[in-house]
């Protein structure tokens, strides 16, 4: 079985053509030829952008020069509700010294410190599940939400918590997509941009939530009771050049990308890699036998083998943050094409992740790639579900042990299979099923086999 992808267009278009289109879902908006182009260049009277899929253009942009190629004010000013000024949108001085107060918190030494979360996570979300078909997008974006709670605060979500978070960050996905008017307008810095109602209110729920969490943690910080957990080492830890440590206003915006990357992000990932395995029953064998011999250490975790390709290749299918927006901040020349400043560099880990240049079968469902040789150079070049260079996601490791735990847990618990209809991939802030993702359940430890 060939897994879904949306029906894309081959014709051009206005700007308010393309923005209407990308309102309703961003992958359907964009041609079919960008899943063989190199570069596509999009120009009109508001906005000049490029699609690179190029992986020598991409390494360019990533590794080699990020300082020419900064993240997009016009992106940041599109997620400006939710994500103020947070890692994720800042640029230079601003961003290094919040990376430098973060990315100890994610050394791979540390990571062993979340697998209670993880497991534990895990393990609350097979409790839950309950026979037959249901959607597993709102249970994989709870279970996210727990080992997020888990890691970040030391506490399980509670029910009417975690409903809370993900009816808003779904409403914020529905009221807010990836690109729109406020990212493709040259808009004059000291005007409002334009949001909608439904955004601005959204995002201020989230925020909202997210900040009681971090005046909780700072109290208890202060009185000398604060676990030793994500949040409480990033809130101490001081800039080792600076030292200067966040402040609580400052640690809402981190925390909001802390949720949007590893709560969205992670329940994207979580629900297409179980209809994956749902659709193709061989790997899900594959997965079941190897998660019964896991153990929850990290030499369990390391010797998932089957599970980590599983997930990564639900990964490079669905990557649940489809596009990166960088901006030129000087002219340049690309693939002979002259790069005007202030020209956007659109990145897009789901067209590069199907690019018929570089995969072998790209729309495939095929985990055994990720062993063999041919696979090597587009496994370093034209996978970037975490993005690469210097803006790798800080997480990554986090992300990729939480994926395979959450296979080999559910794997080991049921029998899965598709549900009743097809789901079609859409992308807002991540990749989701328009109508969700339907699959049927039905538990391993019954003696009768599934119907």
């Amino acid at each position: 079985m060939i897994p879904p992808r949306p029906r894309t267009t081959e014709g051009k278009g206005s700007v308010l053509r393309l923005a209407r289109a990308f309102r309703r879902d961003l992958l359907s908006a964009l041609p079919e030829r960008l899943y063989r182009a190199w570069m596509a260049e999009f120009r009109s009277p508001l906005i000049h952008s490029f699609v690179c899929n190029d992986p020598a253009l991409i390494r360019l942009i990533l590794r080699d020069r990020p300082g020419d190629f900064p993240k997009s004010n016009r992106l940041r000013a599109g997620l400006a509700p939710l994500l103020g000024e947070s890692v994720f949108v800042t640029n230079g001085d601003q961003w290094a010294a919040q990376r430098r107060i973060i990315d100890p918190a994610f050394k791979g030494g540390r990571l062993h410190q979340t697998l209670p979360a993880i497991f534990a996570a895990a393990d609350a979300l097979v409790a839950r599940l309950r026979p037959g078909e249901q959607d597993i997008e709102p249970e994989a974006s709870f279970a996210a939400a727990d080992v997020i709670f888990r890691a970040l605060f030391s506490m399980p979500i509670e029910h009417a918590t975690a409903a809370r978070v993900f009816a808003a960050f779904r409403a914020h996905q529905d009221a807010q997509p990836v690109v729109n008017l406020a990212a493709l307008l040259p808009w004059p810095r000291w005007l409002p941009h334009p949001h909608s109602r439904r955004t601005r209110r959204s995002a201020a729920e989230i925020r909202g939530l997210i900040a009681g969490l971090v005046a909780g943690r700072m109290t208890a910080i202060r009185d000398g009771t604060a676990p030793d957990d994500l949040a409480t080492r990033i809130m101490t830890t001081p800039d080792p050049q600076t030292g200067r440590r966040f402040s609580e206003a400052q640690m809402v915006d981190q925390v909001a990308i802390f949720f949007l990357a590893g709560h969205e992000t992670s329940a994207s990932a979580l629900a297409w890699a179980l209809w994956l395995l749902a659709a193709h029953p061989d790997w899900q064998e594959a997965v079941a036998h190897e998660a019964a011999a896991l153990t929850p250490d990290m030499a369990g975790v390391n010797a998932l083998h089957t599970t980590r390709a599983v997930f990564r290749e639900a990964l490079r299918l669905y990557p649940p943050v489809p596009m990166m927006v960088r901006e030129a901040a000087r002219p340049t020349v690309m693939r002979g094409r002259p790069i005007p400043q202030g020209a956007q560099l659109v990145l897009s880990p789901w067209h590069l992740h199907r690019h018929q240049r570089l995969w072998t079968d790209p729309d495939a469902f095929d985990p055994g790639r990720w062993s063999r040789p041919e696979t090597r150079a587009s496994a370093r070049d034209a996978f970037l579900p975490f993005s690469a260079g210097e803006r790798a996601c800080p997480g990554a490791g986090l992300a990729m042990i939480e994926g395979a735990v959450m296979l080999a847990r559910l794997a080991a618990a049921f029998h899965l299979s598709p549900g009743a209809t097809t789901p079609v991939p859409v992308a807002r802030l991540t990749v989701r099923g328009q109508d969700g993702i339907p699959i049927r359940l039905f538990p391993r430890n019954r003696r009768d086999s599934p119907a």
